[in-house]
């Protein structure tokens, strides 16, 4: 998303520019690291950034419930906001105010990965858009967890 709208991007990766679905595109500005440890990168990011807010469609666990740890261990501002519990439009409002509060300039955003929550990456896309856009949004109902 952050390509496709301008917004500058970055942030560290596994050595190899390992993802769970390959190789992690060379047009993503992202640094390699030298271990191939996904919580050394999640750190990394963690502590690079003013604060990290993790999206979620359900409660925290595997790698988003690390990431919540290494930032309350670096004592780092982290949001997490669940779509199973909070209507999009509260989401949006909760972020921004979360945003203004900590003057945040860089934002790392974290979350489960669309293989173990499908729709979550067109979910974060969708309520980055509003967050960022200053267009009055319409209430739509939260989407339903992952059974």
């Amino acid at each position: 998303m952050a390509i496709a709208t301008g917004i500058p991007h970055g942030g560290f990766v596994p050595r190899g520019r390992r993802a769970e679905d390959g190789r992690i595109d060379s047009r993503y500005q992202l640094v390699e690291l030298a271990s191939e440890d996904y919580d050394a990168r999640t750190e990394r990011n963690v502590v690079e950034s003013d604060a990290t807010l993790i999206v979620s469609i359900g409660p925290l666990k595997g790698g988003s419930l690390t990431t919540q740890r290494m930032a309350r261990r670096h004592c780092r501002a982290c949001l997490h906001v669940d779509l199973a519990r909070l209507p999009t439009l509260d989401a949006c409002e909760r972020i921004r105010a979360w945003l203004a509060d900590f003057d945040v300039r860089t934002l790392n955003v974290a979350g489960p990965r669309e293989s173990t929550t499908p729709g979550i990456h067109a979910a974060v896309c969708e309520l980055l858009r509003e967050v960022f856009d200053p267009e009055p949004i319409p209430a739509r109902p939260a989407p339903r967890p992952a059974e």
